[in-house]
């Protein structure tokens, strides 16, 4: 969405088409998940629609399944209908990544990702069900596993949504008799010896300090081996049940990368040029989490996959592809990490900029205003403020919206028991 936007601003009238395909017709803040999730902020004022902002492009809905660098074209699938193909003369492949799962008995059923609007809101629904249910139930085991969170993987993700989502169920206890924060068990369980690597050994540290303090049960050096129907195994040996298993190890790149035929690091990334370039592919541009980008900054590694370097390398993508279709010279991507922000509920942040470690209030507010600067459009930067000022003179909303699963299963049942 950003290098269409930079596109639109710089191509003169009837110099080229822009055409942006995605499966959803919005653009998804995602550093703001974790405050979606928590009741924060409102979730569509953390998404910007495509077809407002790219007034000058044309906007497709659907899967992109291969492309045919040879034939310059791209195999769409529409949501429904015929597949289509769409001839290119530029390609801009970022199509970002997915969750990194692995082969661990009963993930896949049950459980649950963190990198999109509709897995945090529904994560959101589903831990406020789980006191409801606490609430309602009489039997100790169904309680006790339905107030057991887990969650896997201690990166960005992980820590974010595990702290935002634990600080708005203990706020959420004070409308319900018998369920007490005390009540509840939250686990964050990382393989490696540190969590939240991105802000430094020091900073990670603090950070399990404050999460511990908050009664939270942090494995390090732990895997989980199995899930099978709820029943959590992790390798130290503990096993329990548990009603929540959110999972947040890592990413990996969207399956098109693999099938679009073009040449791939060792972590399946798209080879790119310190130019933005596909390896060997002159009209080929790529960025963001599937892209293997130089770090001119640290010789011989690639740029980390955050939306730190993905908004940057956006602009120099689309500088780099006007010039090449005016016949001018490209220029290297180069930046200097700057550091990293993550919140930790209300009013608790941690991070680490130029060097300099903030923890506490402190670090919060730079996380909100970091983000809130990079957030697109006047439009969302004004709704998200306000939904902050909002929840200063008022609580959270803490309704859990359950039916969103399945918002035409009582009309099925009402239809069907008139045919019977």
């Amino acid at each position: 969405m950003n290098t269409a936007l930079r596109l639109q601003r710089k191509l003169r009238r009837g110099e080229a088409r822009v055409t942006v395909v995605d499966v959803d017709s919005y653009m998804t803040y995602q550093p703001f998940l974790p405050e979606a999730a928590a009741g924060n902020v409102e979730p569509r004022h953390m998404v910007v629609p495509l077809r407002r902002v790219l007034k000058k492009c044309v906007i497709l809905n659907g899967w992109v399944v291969g492309v045919d660098p040879v034939a310059r074209t791209v195999d769409l699938h529409p949501q429904r209908g015929p597949a289509r193909l769409l001839e290119y003369d530029f390609l801009v492949l970022a199509p970002g990544s997915i969750s990194r799962t692995l082969p661990i008995p009963g993930l896949a059923e049950c459980g649950i990702g963190f990198k999109s609007l509709e897995e945090a809101i529904h994560l959101r629904n589903h831990v406020l069900a789980q006191l409801d249910l606490a609430e309602s139930t009489t039997d100790r085991s169904v309680r006790t596993k339905a107030l057991t969170f887990v969650f896997v993987g201690a990166g960005f993700a992980g820590v974010e949504a595990l702290a935002e989502l634990e600080d708005m169920a203990r706020d959420a206890c004070r409308y319900y008799r018998t369920v007490e924060p005390d009540d509840m068990r939250w686990l964050l369980v990382e393989a490696t010896d540190r969590i939240l690597p991105e802000v430094g050994p020091e900073m990670g540290r603090w950070t399990m300090e404050q999460l511990c303090g908050r009664g939270i049960d942090v494995r390090i050096n732990t895997r989980l081996n199995s899930a099978k129907e709820g029943h959590i195994v992790l390798d130290d040996g503990t096993e329990f049940e548990a009603d929540t298993l959110v999972w947040t190890a890592g990413v990996k790149p969207n399956p098109l990368v693999r099938a679009s035929g073009f040449p791939l690091d060792d972590r399946g990334r798209v080879r790119a040029t310190a130019e933005l370039n596909v390896e060997g592919f002159g009209n080929v541009f790529t960025a963001g989490d599937c892209a293997a980008v130089p770090d001119l900054t640290r010789p011989g590694e690639t740029c980390a996959p955050n939306a730190q370097n993905a908004v940057r390398q956006a602009r120099t993508l689309a500088d780099n592809l006007v010039a090449t279709l005016r016949g001018g010279k490209r220029v290297p991507y180069r930046h200097a990490y700057a550091g990293s922000v993550a919140s930790l509920g209300l009013h608790q942040g941690v991070a680490q900029i130029y060097g300099h470690k903030v923890h506490g209030l402190p670090a919060w507010v730079m996380h909100r205003t970091y983000h809130l600067s990079r957030l697109p459009t006047l439009n969302k930067k004004v709704r998200i403020m306000v939904d902050w000022t909002l929840a200063i003179p008022f609580r959270r909303e803490i309704v859990s919206l359950g039916a969103l699963r399945h918002p035409r299963q009582e009309f099925e049942l009402a239809a069907r028991a008139d045919l019977q």
